[in-house]
């Protein structure tokens, strides 16, 4: 691992990007140029001290997760991201697979949809990126480690899953999740990762097994979403999936239907979480 020139390449990084490149508010007059140390860990979802280590060429061996989290964080290109995995004596992901990697042009207009809940997934219905509305809407899905990540085994494995979706629409959605992924073992069926999932889906799901023995095959592009929020109540949302051919990633774009009154919902929402995110703020000052 070559901690110095690791620790150089990331603080470049950090230094040409200003506030408004990655969302946040410019905020008070600043002494150096960039971003602050601890805004790059606040979006690589680290410890500040952390990053600082890596920074100060110190820092321990950095995960695969951890470095394709920096390069979002700091809106590297394919190329500068496999440069840091080079560095860091790793192996760069593959660029035609999963989709792990998301280009600055897609992260910049994440952080620019203010009001429309968006987000990045690869092609096992993983979250890689969310925007703040996305969150709000869905919950922080970034979080997830392990095949809980993959809404696919989620909806099929996990109950809890399907708390928020009508019951009326779960045979839909079982059928579209499905009939996506047949689509996507089609492509990729020789992956130990895919051929791994499908084969503990049709073990362990008696309804997925059902589903895939009937051989349905249909990529997602557009589809409708309801789904209930314990503050607003019903959200009636068309959902675009624009498929990169390139990575195999799917920028998702939520929009309210029109004629109902999700608009007004999602505004409402993105109120309260403005609130609730200055009450934090508040609340983390006094203790």
């Amino acid at each position: 691992m070559d901690r110095v020139a690791l620790a150089e390449l990331l603080r470049s990084r950090r230094e040409r990007l200003d506030p408004a490149d990655v969302g946040l508010p410019a905020g008070r007059r600043r002494r150096t140029p960039g971003l602050r140390r601890d805004e790059v860990a606040a979006l690589a979802s680290i410890s500040t001290d952390y990053y600082a280590r890596l920074e100060q060429r110190r820092g321990p061996h950095p995960s695969p997760g951890v470095l394709s989290a920096l390069a979002r964080a700091l809106r590297m290109t394919e190329d500068e991201r496999d440069h840091l995995f080079h560095l860091a004596d790793q192996t760069p992901p593959a660029r035609h697979s999963t989709g792990a990697h998301v280009s600055p042009g897609v992260l910049y207009l994440l952080d620019r949809l203010d009001d429309t809940p968006a987000f990045v997934m690869d092609d096992l219905g993983r979250v890689v990126v969310q925007n703040r509305m996305s969150k709000l809407v869905s919950g922080d899905q970034e979080q997830l480690t392990g095949r809980e990540r993959s809404h696919v085994w989620r909806w099929f494995m996990d109950g809890a899953s399907r708390r928020r979706v009508p019951r009326e629409d779960w045979e839909w959605h079982s059928r579209v999740t499905v009939a996506d992924l047949r689509a996507t073992v089609g492509r990729r069926g020789d992956d130990p990762e895919v051929a791994s999932l499908l084969s503990d889906l049709l073990q362990q799901s008696p309804e997925f097994a059902g589903l895939w023995a009937e051989h349905q095959v249909a990529v997602r592009r557009s589809e409708e979403k309801r789904m209930t929020h314990p503050e607003v109540g019903l959200l009636d949302l068309l959902c675009e999936h624009l498929t990169s051919d390139v990575d195999g990633s799917t920028l998702v774009l939520l929009h309210p239907r029109p004629g109902t009154d999700c608009r007004e919902k999602l505004d409402l929402l993105a109120v309260l979480g403005t609130q609730e995110l200055g009450s934090t703020k508040a609340h983390n000052r006094v203790t």
